[in-house]
């Protein structure tokens, strides 16, 4: 009998922790449901968003590029981001939608990876189980719910971040989770794929090297050089892709207008004093996500005191001594302190770049800050229960705070009447703040913004064109030709000569208007537009004959274009159109 019931126990014992894992991994499954259900709530309202500010860049939005064939798409800058904006395409032309799900969706696989990479680090930092869970947790979801990240899920540009994010914390975990301290081939190729990823999708991940070598200096086996020399098989042929890529990222620059070492108004040094101050300003955001600005209007430091930029550097150099020396002590911090420097090192060091303070480049930048912030609980002298009560409620506050965040960024006028009340002295804001009016057809509140942009930079001839078409909205059509004509005498173009014609058009001066049409055929016999205004006049005065080859002259420079093609109908059927 005693036999039996050895047995029985046995029995059940070698069941039940089978029952308990697949019970578990039941549980962990509705968990990440329920987390992606709140995450797609919280980021609901600009889930239908228009695309904003430089959304109307991207080159699906452009006609002549939209139907293009897939090699046309993937042959330019960043092949793998423009893959999956052409995936979108196919699905959904240019509804954002769609472009908006995907970069929740990738949010989402970053939220579970970052969990994952905290999970291990916590477990190499000797955390105790019950804490390593409840903290692995936080950093995930504080991730995934964190006021700050809204400009890099809810902007469809930044799909670069998100998607490049998602490749580099891939790779990362990889080679984290891998068997054994010494790599191994397979997990050499493997994070060599995803890493060689992250930077066919945005160039900044290739710091993930860095990262790697940071790692297994500090844990493998610890504070040592014998992990690097180990994985020597994983670093050398990064190595050689790393001379590569700079020489590629060296290229790109070279021709960009906004980054770079040719900026002669913002030298490195200038950028580098300002980025002494931003640091810690990212800081502040990370730990107090108020004054959150999609356009911020931040000081360049054009020497070391000026703005305080020498108070932030001295800040960054102890704080960096400090990190070195009680890096036995405080390790997961002095780690994390170490990474969230060279993280941020591509966008906040001395490589210049025309905006100096923006939020989304925290979104590589923001795993480290969880490490520090772990490092600060193991800390804390309060209960398990009281801790994981504590943080409970600020992922709660934190969410909200993003739902209320992504309210902002649901409409172009919300948004940009946000970013003018936190920088009223900068003019981008006012800009697109007035062409939003303009777009939603409000003319009168459009033509002020302009007005007020022209106050805080000087003009420029796309500020009076773009000022001029309000005006001209607004039915104010003599003061419109003033600003098209201050627009022409610092830039001759066939387009203002056009905007000029069209104006004139509306005020019934048809001769007037030919002759701004004749002049802006002078610049550019290519600009399609003149041949449609022309055709429309000769139609208003009667001439179908010669309205017909106009339209015909417009289809030759585009065979699709609509309007040419209903202008040249109406000359056919010899219909006069009716002025608008």
């Amino acid at each position: 009998m005693s036999n039996k019931a050895s047995k029985s126990r046995a029995t059940t014992a070698r069941v039940d922790p089978g029952a308990r894992s697949g019970s578990q991994w039941w549980w962990w499954a509705l968990g990440l449901f329920l987390v992606s259900f709140a995450i797609f709530e919280i980021y609901r309202p600009a889930i239908r968003a228009p695309f904003l500010f430089d959304d109307t860049y991207l080159p699906f939005l452009r006609p002549q590029f939209a139907d293009m064939p897939l090699r046309s798409w993937i042959g330019t800058v960043r092949p793998l981001l423009m893959l999956g904006y052409w995936f979108n395409y196919q699905t959904s032309q240019v509804d954002p939608f769609s472009y908006h799900v995907v970069n929740i969706v990738f949010h989402l696989l970053n939220g579970v990876l970052i969990w994952l990479i905290v999970r291990r680090l916590l477990e190499w930092a000797k955390f105790d189980t019950p804490l390593r869970t409840i903290l692995s947790l936080f950093a995930g979801l504080l991730f995934l719910v964190h006021p700050i990240q809204t400009e890099s899920v809810t902007y469809v540009a930044s799909r670069s971040e998100a998607q490049s994010v998602f490749f580099f914390l891939a790779a990362f975990s990889v080679f984290l989770y891998r068997r054994k301290a010494e790599i191994s081939i397979a997990v050499t190729a493997a994070v060599l794929l995803l890493f060689g990823a992250a930077v066919l999708t945005k160039e900044h991940t290739a710091v993930l090297v860095g990262l790697l070598l940071l790692t297994d200096f500090y844990w493998n086996p610890g504070f040592s050089l014998e992990g690097i020399r180990r994985n020597w098989k994983l670093y050398v042929p990064i190595a050689c892709g790393a001379v590569a890529a700079v020489f590629f990222i060296l290229r790109v620059l070279a021709t960009a207008d906004s980054a770079g070492f040719a900026m002669k108004d913002l030298p490195w040094h200038h950028y580098f004093f300002t980025q002494c101050r931003a640091i810690w300003v990212y800081l502040r955001m990370f730990i107090l996500p108020y004054g959150l600005n999609i356009d911020h209007d931040f000081a360049i430091s054009r020497s070391i005191i000026d703005h305080g930029a020498i108070v932030g550097l001295i800040a960054l150099l102890a704080a960096t001594a400090a990190a070195w020396i009680w890096r036995r002590k405080y390790p997961l911090a002095s780690y994390g302190y170490f990474a969230f420097l060279l993280l941020m090192a591509p966008t906040s060091s001395i490589m210049p770049i025309r905006d100096v303070l923006v939020e989304r480049r925290l979104y590589l930048a923001f795993l480290p800050l969880l490490l520090i912030c772990c490092e600060a609980f193991r800390h804390l002298r309060i209960s398990r229960t009281a801790l994981a009560s504590a943080l409970a409620v600020v992922i709660a506050g934190m969410a909200v705070a993003t739902h209320s965040r992504n309210q902002v960024w649901s409409d172009a006028i919300t948004l940009w009447k946000d970013t003018v009340e936190k920088s009223p002295q900068k003019g981008r804001p006012h800009f697109q703040l007035a062409y939003a009016y303009y777009q939603n057809g409000q003319c009168a509140e459009a033509v002020k913004h302009f007005e007020r942009v022209s106050q805080v930079q000087k003009p420029g001839s796309s500020l009076y064109i773009d000022w001029g078409l309000a005006l001209d909205c607004a039915q104010q059509h003599e003061q419109a030709l003033a600003l098209f004509g201050k627009a022409l005498n610092l830039e001759r173009t066939a387009h203002v000569y056009s905007l000029i014609a069209l104006t004139y058009i509306k005020r019934g001066q048809r001769e007037q208007a030919f002759a701004a049409l004749d002049a802006a055929e002078k610049l550019d016999r290519g600009f399609l537009i003149i041949y449609i205004y022309r055709g429309n006049l000769l139609l208003l005065n009667g001439e179908f004959d010669k309205a017909a080859e106009q339209f015909r002259s417009a289809l030759a420079i585009n065979n699709s274009d609509m309007s040419a093609r209903d202008g040249l109908d109406m000359a056919q059927r010899r219909v006069i159109p009716t002025v608008k």
